[in-house]
């Protein structure tokens, strides 16, 4: 265990405790009492003492025994529909991985955008960003380090061998797919756990839902243009390949997709699940005035291909389904615990009158709006350079929250952008995990990512400004 983990371990119910016990009160007696448990976790969350998802389960043991919130409220936390809605996604994603469907929909795409050098990386770029908005970031990634190596491995080999250009390539690809898996996750409501710790808070907390698509209508534009701006600062600016030629890159994405064979029946009915979700998604509101009485809510579809892909055989007679319940151990149960987590923390914070008091403070002081937003988009953009995004929204999401209160802004024109800052991450290795998963491939250095990343960290926070400014205020 390394150093800085047993000091986490040590440093975060010792902190607790010396909040509990302070001499004075700062906020209130039960402000104080949630102050010390946010403490706590923010410290094991920071330095991964224990699993993150561990550290989530804290308020269900310390909220009642501090006379908090009664445990049935804190329960009620760790089963909102929000965590239903992202579980719906993540048996989708399940299904899509199981009958490689993911790997042939990257595939496809990367052969549709052709195959010289610029046109590759994009088209990684674009194959990972799909892939993204509704499989895991992290998934996505995998998915297609070993296509991106299998191409790069063609340049080692040739007959110049591992030129600067070849290099750049390599890099470009690479940097290309961690980025576009970062970017890709923002599109979607369950793209990316930061989207849905904000949209559950929102609802809990305020009232306000944001629908399935109403958030891709301020998503997809965004990711699209970061993943744009990343293309471009990666192949035109930072590492251009030049007259780069190689045609075996084609035979390389044939060979793969002539590995998968035609498409099953399997990949064929999952298609069409995953295809009828996304419709509903998209058109729930119209179908619900259709419906009257319907009341269709985005957890309702999203539980709909959940039961849809366990219950609907795919052979009737063997009774061969296409995904079991024993395939749900790959599932990311640890996130769906981490969003009750942040759910109850933000739940306390609001009930012992932290918010408020975040709040009042704002209000009567004089500091401008839009510096701010500013500001908090800068502070969480780089604080996730260092600490999960998702933690980091469960335990800001609320204070901002507070914020937009105090400077009487609807709390979605402040909370949407800091959020979505969450997971502009594209400086470190161990920002993210697509981040770690290329740095491993032992084709980027530190520095480069970095030198890259701090560019794109920078034109993420203008933009997100300008979505602030301008974009948000027309959508809500």
């Amino acid at each position: 265990m390394k150093l800085g983990r047993k000091l986490g371990l040590l440093l975060g119910p010792i902190l607790f405790l010396i909040i509990l016990n302070f001499p004075i009160v700062l906020v209130s007696e039960k402000g104080d009492a949630v102050m010390a448990i946010a403490l706590w976790m923010i410290v094991w969350w920071i330095t991964e003492a224990v699993s993150i998802s561990v550290t989530a389960l804290l308020p269900l043991l310390l909220f009642p025994l501090l006379d908090i919130i009664p445990i049935a409220e804190v329960g009620a936390n760790y089963g909102s529909p929000i965590i239903f809605l992202f579980f719906g996604g993540f048996v989708m994603a399940l299904a899509l991985e199981k009958v490689n469907l993911h790997k042939r929909i990257a595939l496809t795409i990367i052969k549709i955008t052709g195959t010289t050098p610029n046109k590759v990386v994009l088209g990684f770029m674009i194959a990972t960003a799909s892939l993204s908005m509704w499989i895991s970031n992290t998934a996505s990634t995998v998915v297609m380090l070993p296509i991106a190596m299998s191409v790069i491995g063609l340049l080692i080999n040739d007959e110049d061998g591992f030129t600067k250009r070849d290099k750049n390539f390599a890099l470009s690809v690479m940097l290309g797919i961690a980025f576009s898996a970062n970017a890709g996750g923002i599109a979607t409501v369950i793209g990316t756990p930061p989207n849905s710790v904000m949209i559950g808070l929102l609802e809990n907390e305020y009232n306000i839902e944001i629908s399935f698509l109403k958030w891709m209508v301020i998503g997809v534009p965004f990711s699209v243009v970061m993943i744009t701006i990343s293309y471009l600062v990666l192949v035109k600016w930072m590492f251009p390949s030049g007259q780069l030629k190689f045609s075996a890159s084609k035979n390389v994405i044939k060979e793969e997709l002539e590995k998968l064979g035609p498409m099953s029946g399997k990949e064929k009915m999952v298609l069409t699940i995953f295809g009828v979700t996304v419709f509903l998604w998209i058109f729930r509101t119209v179908i619900n005035k259709l419906v009257p009485g319907l009341g269709l809510t985005d957890t309702m579809i999203s539980m709909l291909a959940a039961i849809s892909l366990f219950a609907i055989p795919y052979n009737f007679k063997k009774g061969d389904f296409l995904i079991y319940w024993g395939d749900t151990q790959k599932l990311a149960w640890g996130i769906l615990v981490l969003f009750g987590g942040g759910l109850a923390l933000a739940k306390g914070m609001n009930v012992s009158g932290i918010v408020d008091l975040v709040a009042d403070a704002i209000a009567s002081s004089d500091i401008s709006i839009l510096l701010t937003a500013s500001l908090l988009i800068f502070l969480m953009l780089f604080m996730t350079e260092l600490m999960s995004n998702v933690a980091l929204v469960a335990v800001l999401a609320p204070v901002v929250a507070g914020i937009a209160i105090g400077l009487e802004i609807p709390v979605p024109y402040l909370l949407i952008p800091v959020t979505m800052a969450s997971s502009c991450a594209f400086m470190l290795p161990m920002a993210t995990p697509p981040n770690a998963i290329v740095f491993a491939s032992g084709h980027i250095k530190v520095h480069q990512m970095a030198r890259v990343g701090i560019v794109l960290n920078l034109i993420s926070v203008v933009l997100l400004v300008m979505l602030f400014q301008f974009i948000i205020p027309l959508l809500f």
